[in-house]
């Protein structure tokens, strides 16, 4: 399905009843009720010091504001992938197969362009900005079964390069500080890739950076930190993990929910880690929490901050 027209769709500015926030230094605390069917894609705002992430779904997209922890929700009109930051101001939201500009006030989408158009089994799934200003997406089966997916790279002038091929289930990426590496993961595979990034986009030198081993769920969401740390999201494995540069695990933090599905550093220090979960049926009796946005006491992560969130250039 090709979406062709513009939406102005009305915010539903629902806010949250947020959960008291009982911290403790070992335990993740919970910054947004459960439920949510898939939340992923967490981004973090410097200029809003807001985390936005979305129930792809539940079709909305939400928001924390750090400033006074207060939160709102908008609905969108299909399957909401991601959102990331538009240098030129608002940002660029995927919906199923097509990214849209979006601004928040007034509410408008506004479709740019459409990622294979004609694989109607497939949907965009996450995406990053490198410090370029490129945007990194890739795409996914949505029956789970076929490896009909790819890794794109999106240039400012909104051109369409396939990038790696073929996927599954893509997810992250995330780029080392210099932007000289990416990472990226074949979910349904359990498997974590490295590539090295020449100046203008190629990607070369893919690589096996990690492979889940079983028991542990599945790599999903990525992202990276100051000290070229590499953290990873397990779905259904109930933590995210941080690795060193050269593939060794350096530690866990576990969260009080099993389908962990992504993370963002945050704040005005980056020292402040939320986490993303889902809620995708059948959720077991013993994951009440799932679907919740977690974050992480910052004794859990040692130290370790994040980079600046890029902004997509075009």
């Amino acid at each position: 399905m090709n979406i062709t027209r513009r939406f102005a769709l009305t915010a539903s500015a629902a806010a949250f009843a947020l959960p008291a926030l009982a911290r403790a230094e070992d335990v993740p605390v919970a910054r947004s009720p459960g439920g949510a069917i898939l939340g992923e894609g967490p981004l973090w705002s410097a200029a809003d010091n807001t985390v936005y992430w979305v129930d792809i779904r539940g079709k909305k997209l939400n928001a924390l504001r750090l400033a006074d922890n207060s939160a709102q929700s908008w609905d969108m009109p299909d399957l909401i992938d991601w959102i990331v930051l538009r240098k030129s101001g608002g940002f660029l939201v995927a919906i199923l197969r097509t990214v849209h500009a979006l601004t928040l006030e007034p509410f408008t989408l506004t479709p740019l362009f459409t990622i294979e158009a004609d694989k109607t089994d497939n949907r965009l799934n996450d995406a990053k900005v490198d410090a370029k200003g490129r945007l990194w997406t890739g795409t996914m089966h949505m029956p789970f079964s076929q490896k009909t997916a790819a890794l794109y790279r999106v240039d400012a002038d909104l051109s369409v390069h396939q990038a790696d091929a073929p996927y599954l289930c893509t997810n992250g990426p995330a780029f080392s500080r210099d932007g000289s590496r990416m990472y990226h993961n074949e979910t349904s595979e359990g498997l974590v890739y490295a590539f090295d990034v020449a100046p203008d986009g190629s990607l070369s030198g893919k690589r096996v950076f990690t492979k889940f081993a079983d028991g542990v769920g599945l790599p999903d969401g990525l992202t990276t930190d100051a000290d070229d740390g590499i953290w990873v999201a397990h779905y259904n494995g109930g933590r995210i993990s941080r690795y060193t540069p050269d593939g060794k695990l350096d530690f866990d933090v576990m969260i009080p929910a099993k389908q962990v599905t992504s993370m963002t550093f945050a704040g005005a220090g980056l020292d402040r880690l939320f986490v993303t979960s889902a809620a995708q049926p059948p959720v077991d009796a013993d994951d009440p929490h799932a679907g919740t946005l977690w974050e992480v006491p910052k004794a859990l992560l040692r130290g370790h901050k994040g980079l600046p969130t890029n902004a997509f250039a075009g």
